[in-house]
């Protein structure tokens, strides 16, 4: 089922949490909502849901206008960031809950539970109740509740944000595989970059309630529609010229200890090493601070200490029409 919403808007008060919101998020695809904290992308999860009603705009499931119809009747899965499991009942009649509100048969409920319990990688923890189960097991058994129904949309807001780095990496995988499984479409919420590009086949990002850009991770890092899409994928240096600012990733800074073509000369400022990557920052002759970054083997090669002269260059950059202020 593809999603679609058009001119959506959504205050809170004074504050306006969406603003003129357009987004497509195609049939069977896995899509990251992507932005800073408010910049309205929860909101919008919960507005496509049914949570909250928009001001104004049109909400669309399979071309269907269902702006009107009650969150019981959108046919979507909702993943919350707090598990929200219930802490009395067990894990396969959490699972299970929609299955048995509907009055499904017995059977069917435990086919069913045993199936997503099997996807999910918890078989055998059908007896176990949440407090006994780690924050990355909780999770998973969300995500199992929510598949339960069979829904035609899954919207998770933000369900690794509560989670440790290595769980976190290890539900990223998870998630990845049971979307390949089940070619649900899929809404995530995050405010990592990082985990937006691993999982998604598509991405959305916004800031200040507005869309900056929407397309497939490739072209969004690649093509990045304004400084801050740019920027939010990692540090990025901004070059004063005459007239105009040019864009540079750390990574897209060629360094030297000899002249080479235009090279401008630097100053090394300071040399940081973080695991695999080592930084440098360097002043250049007309003032302006920048970082260059290399992997270790050229770092090694390069062996550069404080206050030694460099030669730099650009060798990728991004020009924008615009400059945010």
């Amino acid at each position: 089922m593809n999603v679609s919403v058009r001119s959506l808007s959504k205050s809170f008060g004074t504050v306006r949490a969406l603003n003129d919101v357009d987004i497509d998020v195609p049939k069977g695809s896995l899509c990251a909502l992507l932005g800073p904290s408010g910049c309205g992308k929860s909101t919008l999860l919960r507005v496509i849901a049914g949570f909250e009603a928009p001001d104004a705009g049109r909400i669309f499931l399979d071309d269907v206008d269902v702006t009107e119809r009650p969150l019981g009747k959108r046919d979507v899965g909702f993943v919350f960031q707090n598990y929200a499991l219930f802490p009395h009942q067990t894990v396969a009649q959490n699972v299970g809950f929609s299955l048995a509100v509907r009055k499904r048969p017995a059977q069917e409920i435990r086919a069913r539970v045993a199936e997503l319990l099997a996807t999910v990688q918890l078989s055998g923890y059908e007896a176990r109740r949440p407090h006994e189960l780690s924050g990355g097991q909780r999770q998973r058994v969300a995500l199992a509740r929510s598949l339960a129904s069979n829904p035609a949309v899954l919207l998770l807001d933000e369900p690794f944000a509560a989670l440790d780095a290595n769980v976190r990496k290890d539900l990223r995988r998870s998630l990845r595989d049971l979307h390949e499984r089940t070619h649900v479409t899929t809404l995530l919420v995050t405010h990592d970059a990082e985990e937006a590009l691993e999982v998604a086949d598509h991405i959305i990002v916004l800031k200040d309630g507005a869309v900056q850009q929407q397309a497939a991770p490739q072209r969004i890092y690649a093509e990045p529609a304004n400084p801050f899409v740019m920027g939010f994928f990692g540090d990025v240096n901004a070059l004063r010229g005459a007239g105009a600012t040019t864009y540079v990733r750390p990574a897209d800074v060629r360094i030297e200890t000899k002249p080479f073509r235009e090279a401008q000369t630097a100053n090394v400022v300071d040399v940081r090493t973080a695991g695999p990557r080592t930084q440098f920052d360097l002043s250049l002759d007309d003032g302006q601070r920048i970082v260059a970054e290399c992997n270790e083997d050229r770092a090694r090669w390069l062996a550069l200490r404080k206050g030694m002269i460099v030669y730099v260059e650009p060798v990728k950059s991004r020009s924008f029409d615009e400059v945010p202020a």
